[in-house]
């Protein structure tokens, strides 16, 4: 197992809950499974800035950005039963890493965290 990707971002909190109000900026760069989730949350704010971060630690692991037909969308953060989150394994994103660095098998690991004011994402691309 090798490392082969780090990433990590933060967020300004006001950043996300002004760019919220636009319906655009939410479908560019939410998946629809993370919007039908965000009903759940209690604060939606902190809810779509920790994927922002989320997403945008991904980008950085994987070294391109968005770019090469990456979108914000492509990245689908999602929690497990007991409220982990992790990276949705999709087709395109699968092809892209094992293209970008040329392996079959990978592990993606996400931290998150939030405070008032920041949200933070911490990724770890690994192959197996």
């Amino acid at each position: 197992m090798k490392i082969i990707g780090i990433g990590v971002d933060i967020i300004d909190n006001k950043r996300i809950k002004n760019s919220l109000k636009n319906l655009k900026f939410k479908n560019r760069i939410y998946s629809a499974k993370e919007l039908k989730q965000s009903i759940l949350s209690n604060n939606k704010v902190s809810f779509f800035s920790k994927r922002f971060a989320a997403k945008e630690a991904f980008a950085k692991a994987l070294g391109t950005g968005f770019r090469n037909g990456l979108n914000f969308s492509d990245i689908e953060v999602v929690n497990d039963k007991i409220g982990k989150p992790y990276y949705l394994k999709s087709k395109k994103i699968t092809k892209l890493i094992q293209k970008k660095f040329k392996i079959k098998k990978f592990e993606c690991f996400l931290s998150i965290s939030d405070e008032k004011n920041y949200s933070t994402a911490f990724t770890i691309i690994q192959s197996i």
